[in-house]
């Protein structure tokens, strides 16, 4: 509770009551209500490598890209508004999933950042998370091991090809990307009419289509519709990369668990099957994506 209460100091704000809003993962956020009644956010990053968050709400603002508003901050923490207090937003509920007008507002959302972030990232993304710089030889060898699928042919082949492989995935166009979908993450006007996402500790540059694939793969079939209709055209040539790409990036992330979580179990099943071998063809041999072939 000191550091929480020593970035209040630095910020110059006074307070009334402090409320844990939740710990996780040397995360801290607390609701921070103060002397006139209002209550504001704050969010503390404890490691060094979680306070990009700063950084990445300074870059959307910068670029016009709806976020919350952001009160005050340090170093290591962001004091933000209190959307539980907004007359005109409130935050996603599961239910949102599938309501068709929700989606087609963070289509509106994703498309703006999107568009803003090819130039930034074309200036100044060199040193910008990138969800695929975790694909090397050493971490594939891991996904192995950890997936009991080392004598699997997906591997030998992805070693062989390896340099094509990752020449492929750099070669992509970045642009700045979410990655971190769900409706705990969104915050939705109460008219339905604006949308955006919020909680930016994995913002950075990506390709266009893992956005897509990121907020379509959750979605019922009408909100999914709605929302590819109102995003509208993207380089569909991306999902041959992201056949693969996306199929290691969570395999690395899973296999970096104690337990291994469920939602890698589908990914383990692609490489038993023989699925992610056929992704890994496709990719090097530039055929023509077919709709079918990642169902």
């Amino acid at each position: 509770m000191t550091c929480i209460t020593n970035q209040l100091n630095k910020m110059n704000i006074n307070y009334n009551a402090l409320t844990e809003i939740r710990s996780k993962d040397s995360v801290s956020v607390y609701r921070v209500t103060c002397c006139d009644g209002i209550s504001y956010v704050l969010k503390y990053f404890e490691k060094e490598s979680d306070r990009r968050e700063i950084k990445n709400y300074e870059i959307l603002h910068t670029l016009g890209v709806q976020t919350l508003e952001i009160i005050a901050k340090t170093d290591c923490a962001l004091l933000m508004e209190d959307i539980e207090q907004s007359k005109d937003y409130r935050l996603g509920i599961v239910e949102d999933m599938d309501d068709p007008s929700v989606m087609a507002a963070l289509a509106k959302w994703y498309k703006h950042l999107h568009s803003k972030g090819k130039a930034y990232v074309s200036e100044h993304g060199e040193r910008m998370y990138d969800e695929t710089d975790c694909i090397t030889l050493e971490n594939i060898k891991i996904i192995a091991g950890k997936t009991n699928t080392v004598d699997n042919p997906v591997w030998a082949l992805m070693e062989i090809n390896f340099e094509a492989i990752k020449s492929k995935i750099t070669q992509v166009q970045r642009t700045l990307t979410y990655n971190d979908f769900y409706y705990t993450n969104f915050i939705i006007a109460k008219d339905k009419s604006t949308a955006f996402m919020f909680d930016y500790n994995l913002l950075g540059k990506g390709y266009v289509y893992a956005d897509i694939r990121n907020v379509t793969y959750s979605l019922g079939d009408a909100a999914k519709t709605v929302f590819l209709e109102e995003y509208g055209s993207f380089d569909e040539s991306e999902k041959l990369i992201d056949d693969v790409a996306s199929a290691i990036t969570t395999l690395f992330f899973a296999c970096n668990k104690e337990i291994m979580p469920n939602w890698a179990l589908k990914y383990i099943e692609q490489i038993r099957s023989g699925k992610l071998l056929k992704a890994v063809e496709r990719m090097l041999h530039n055929e023509p994506y077919n709709k079918t072939a990642n169902t």
